[in-house]
């Protein structure tokens, strides 16, 4: 089911932004980003992002980004955002004209982690599949968006009633660039049931 883009909502509009029936772009603004205290003991919290709410417990959301980054951490992916304390996002981020940093950052009650694998600088388009079953979340990526990785796996501790999800892009430094957002949709869930060793009885 494509996603009727009316129905998404922002948290922090950006100045710059085009929607059309079909494709989204962010142009983003110098010094945003979403990182809450871990390791550099700073919090930012003034990203851009677009989402749809659901109280849907099993479902999955497809995204292709398409980015011209050019600045260490620009960056441009799905995202899952509660409020400050609690969201999760994954994205490609620049790092310089060698290499990117391919991850995921997890925030839970105002901490966050990173995540992350490098990939060649040249990666200019990457499909992420963000599937939720009940409060626990899966993400993946792909370059063709047929065949999908997993990225992470996590619990989120506020995730369990409504939420939101969609997108967002940001330059954590002193950059702008173009994000595009494409082929957006949203399926059942795609995240299977695990198949493995039985729950704990007091699960």
């Amino acid at each position: 089911m494509e996603i009727d883009l009316k129905a998404m909502k922002w948290t922090r509009k950006p100045k710059d932004c085009k929607i059309t029936a079909d494709k989204i772009e962010i142009i983003t603004a110098p010094h945003t980003d979403l990182w809450q205290r871990t390791y550099y003991h700073f919090r930012n919290d003034n990203a851009p992002v677009l989402q749809i709410a659901t109280d849907e417990k099993y479902f999955s959301f497809v995204v292709k980004t398409e980015f011209e980054s050019k600045k260490r951490f620009d960056q441009c992916g799905v995202v899952m955002y509660l409020d400050s304390d609690n969201w999760l996002k994954a994205s490609v981020e620049y790092e310089n004209d060698k290499f990117q940093h391919l991850g995921s950052v997890v925030t839970n009650l105002g901490f966050s982690d990173w995540a992350t694998t490098e990939i060649d600088a040249s990666v200019k388009t990457m499909w992420y599949r963000f599937s939720r079953r009940e409060d626990d979340y899966c993400i993946e990526c792909s370059e063709d968006g047929v065949h999908f990785k997993q990225m992470r796996i996590c619990h989120m501790w506020n995730g369990k009633d409504e939420i939101r999800f969609g997108i967002y892009a940001c330059s954590p430094e002193d950059s702008s660039f173009k994000a595009t957002f494409t082929n957006m949709q949203i399926t059942e869930c795609q995240w299977r049931a695990h198949d493995g060793q039985a729950p704990d009885d007091n699960d």
